[in-house]
This record gives structure tokens, sequence and C-alpha cells, in this order.
């Protein structure tokens, strides 16, 4: 696992020496869970290909997508939760073939301490992932469920580089929090608008 094709950490050869020294790389199959809610947290994941999608469930056990993590980056969620040590609030899946590259959560306070760039992509990241759930929280509050479908269709094309996803419409429907017969009469709805163009467990964006 080359840290050194992420752009995150191309500027520190130091930081990502010390990152390769005491991480732990580890493969994950598509639709594998990485972390599960309420277990602790060990070690922090930076993903160094593919993609992971971390979702909250309610209580009732239904779930929504917060964000989507990245080559190069890392889920502030764990790192908030592994410094306090606090179980996870959040579920991760690997939303392709995934590979990452795992920080013990016991060294976290010698990278802060030695390289403040390791800080600094801390602080970048919770930036991004605020606003990514005040988008979450914007999406819910006003935007209509095919304005939001729509848009996690085309967030899910731009990160996997590709028209056709092979996604169900149970899977699009716990992302987006709702049911799987809404979802699928949206789909329908847009196929007709000539939108998507619906397979077998395959949506085609037009």
């Amino acid at each position: 696992m080359e840290l050194n094709t992420l752009s995150e950490f191309k500027s520190s050869k130091g930081l990502r020496e010390k990152l390769a020294d005491i991480g732990f790389a580890k493969t994950f199959d598509e639709g594998e869970t990485i972390l599960n809610e309420n277990a602790y947290i060990k070690a922090i994941p930076i993903v160094t290909k593919g993609s992971i999608k971390v979702m909250r469930t309610d209580e009732d056990g239904r779930e929504i997508l917060l964000y989507y993590i990245k080559p190069g980056e890392s889920c502030i969620m764990s790192f908030l939760g592994g410094i306090h040590q606090d179980t996870s609030k959040v579920k991760a899946i690997a939303e392709e073939d995934t590979e990452i590259l795992f920080i013990p959560i016991d060294k976290v306070g010698l990278l802060i301490k030695d390289y403040p760039e390791w800080l600094d992509f801390i602080f970048r990241l919770y930036h991004k992932r605020f606003e990514e759930l005040l988008e979450i929280v914007n999406a819910v509050a006003f935007k209509k469920m095919d304005e939001r479908l729509l848009n996690l269709l085309q967030k899910k094309s731009e990160l996997t580089g590709n028209q056709t996803l092979s996604v169900t419409h149970e899977q699009l429907a716990n992302e987006l929090g709702t049911a799987r017969v809404v979802v699928s009469r949206l789909l329908k709805h847009m196929e007709d608008e000539g939108l998507v163009q619906l397979g077998r467990n395959k949506v085609l964006l037009l």
C-alpha cells in the first residue's frame, strides 16, 4: 500500500514512513463490515484503495448514509471515539473492494506530538465531514426524496467512476433511510423521465 501515491501525504516523507512503520494493512471485500456500532475502536483507518460508506442506525433499526471515505481519507468519528476510549456511534461498510492502513489508537498521540502535518490532516478532515453532515441534515429537512435519490446515485457514480451502478433498491433505501417500495417507485418514475435505465440489481445513469 503506497502512501506516497496519496496527495494528502505526498508533502511529508517522514509522516508517510512513520504511518507505514506503525500501521498494519488489511483488505475488505465489497459489502464487508469494517466496524460495527457500539464496538470499541482500537485503530484509526486510512483508506488507501477503494471506499467506505459510513452509516448510522436509529432505535428502530433504520439506517441512513452519513458520508463516504475515499482514498487518502480517514474516519473522523473513529478518531474522536478512539482517543476518548469510547465505542463507535457509526457502522462502516466497504462500498467496493477496499484496502485500509490501520493506525493503532495508542500511537495517535505520538503522531499529534511529532507531526504537525498529521494534526492538520485531522482538522481538514473534520471540516470536510462537518460540511457533509450539514448537507445530510439539509437534505433530510428540505429536499424531496426523489432529489435525494438522484444525488445519491450521482455520488456513487463519481465515487466508482462508473455510470452503471451495481446496487439493489433495498441498499438504496437503507442508505436514504426510507422504504424499498418508495425507492422502487421513484426509480421507475426516473426511468420514465429518461434519467436512469433499470436492470437486475443495476442502475444506469443516463
